[in-house]
């Protein structure tokens, strides 16, 4: 993957799945992550229409925080930095121009965030 973009940005990430509270605050925090995103991605000045019309965007995104999550939680823990990446691009996450890809590890609590084009022939 020739790498584009690679942020590093302080967004505490929970456990979506397993987390019991009032949908305000949840609401509050989704937005605040995919605004962070968004906004980082923004700095950074690129060309969004290079990547709009690219035929795949390979995306990493690795949390890193106290304790691992388990696969599942992972992905729901990092879906507002997943949209906030789709929005930047002006494309939705789910369509198949996406490759995304997930890790963790232990640390400061935050989120890595690197945009890339797949090389031709190489996986």
């Amino acid at each position: 993957m020739s790498t584009l973009v690679d942020l590093w940005l302080p967004i505490r990430t929970v456990s979506e799945l397993n987390r019991r509270e009032h949908w305000a605050a949840r609401a509050r925090r989704v937005k605040a992550q995919r605004s962070a995103v968004l906004l980082a991605l923004r700095c950074q000045r690129l060309d969004v229409a290079s990547y709009r019309e690219a035929p795949m965007v390979r995306v990493l995104l690795v949390r890193t925080g106290p304790r691992k999550l388990d696969d599942d939680n992972l992905r729901g823990a990092l879906k507002a930095v997943r949209d906030g990446v789709a929005d930047w691009r002006g494309v939705d996450d789910g369509h198949a121009s996406w490759d995304w890809i997930y890790g963790q590890e232990r640390g400061k609590p935050g989120v890595r965030v690197l945009v890339g084009l797949p090389l031709a022939g190489v996986d």
